[in-house]
């Protein structure tokens, strides 16, 4: 039986290929998820045409993320975000016009501070001729203080927790993140739990046991949505971590006592 809450796969060099995301698929990958903060437009068009040929390979529907970098820095400690910028950057809006073109589902907003943020790419995104829905990533600390307008602003939520884990203390990350949830199942807004839920999978076969409770959490807490990264797009055992997310969130989904009728799906 398939879950309910949807699984995200980021698309990389480990599962572009047909063969690998066809798989991902048949183990029940619900979305897929471009990184435009890395690669060229040549690599995400074939990840794209690997997409829609699944989605007539499978008779469904895959909906496709382009997610934009945002006020993105890259240093040689890793990186962070220029809180001058204003979002959307020039880099998002090329990003834009590409992924219109390829007629992508959604856009995800990095390093989103406010309400304004969002609307700000909403208003690009109209004078650009595009009607994709807008996910705000929640990754800055600033956005705590906005996050009812946020929500409000936005068609769908990700707590991503991997910049958010830079910008607050780490001990406050599970309690963020049930707020959010909690903001975005209010709004019937859908909610992604994004950033290492599977992470020792981009090297083993099998994850953590911590992991498989951090996803059971999420799911629990009512996220409507769950995502691998580097897990499926540059890991070892892409297919393995699709397989897994999915038995974990059937399972999890066995103990939810509340409607699973009322999760708000990406599709």
């Amino acid at each position: 039986m398939a879950s309910k809450a949807q699984i995200v796969a980021t698309l990389g060099p480990a599962s572009s290929n047909e063969k690998t995301f066809f798989d991902m698929v048949r183990r029940q990958a619900d979305v897929a998820r471009l990184n435009f903060a890395w690669g060229s437009y040549e690599e995400k068009s074939a990840q794209i045409a690997v997409v829609r040929a699944a989605e007539k390979e499978f008779n469904r529907r895959i909906p496709i993320i382009a997610d934009l970098p945002g006020p993105r820095m890259t240093h040689d400690r890793g990186h962070t975000y220029d809180k001058k910028v204003t979002i959307p950057t020039e880099v998002d809006i090329e990003h834009m016009k590409f992924s219109i073109e390829k007629k992508v589902d959604f856009f995800a907003v990095s390093f989103v501070g406010s309400a304004d943020d969002v609307e700000n790419v909403r208003a690009a995104l109209k004078k650009l001729g595009g009607k994709q829905k807008l996910i705000a990533k929640i990754e800055r600390k600033a956005a705590l203080s906005d996050l009812e307008a946020i929500v409000k602003a936005s068609d769908a939520i990700m707590v991503a927790r991997g910049d958010l884990g830079s910008e607050i203390p780490l001990e406050e990350i599970p309690f963020v993140q049930a707020r959010i949830i909690a903001l975005s199942n209010k709004a019937k807004k859908p909610v992604i739990t994004a950033t290492e839920m599977l992470l020792s999978m981009k090297e083993n076969p099998l994850p953590t046991r911590a992991e498989v409770t951090d996803v059971a959490n999420a799911i629990l807490l009512g996220s409507d949505a769950v995502m691998l990264s580097e897990e499926t797009s540059v890991g070892k055992h892409p297919i393995e971590a699709v397989a897994m997310m999915e038995r974990i969130v059937v399972e999890s989904e066995r103990h939810i006592k509340r409607n699973l009728n009322t999760l708000a799906p990406l599709v």
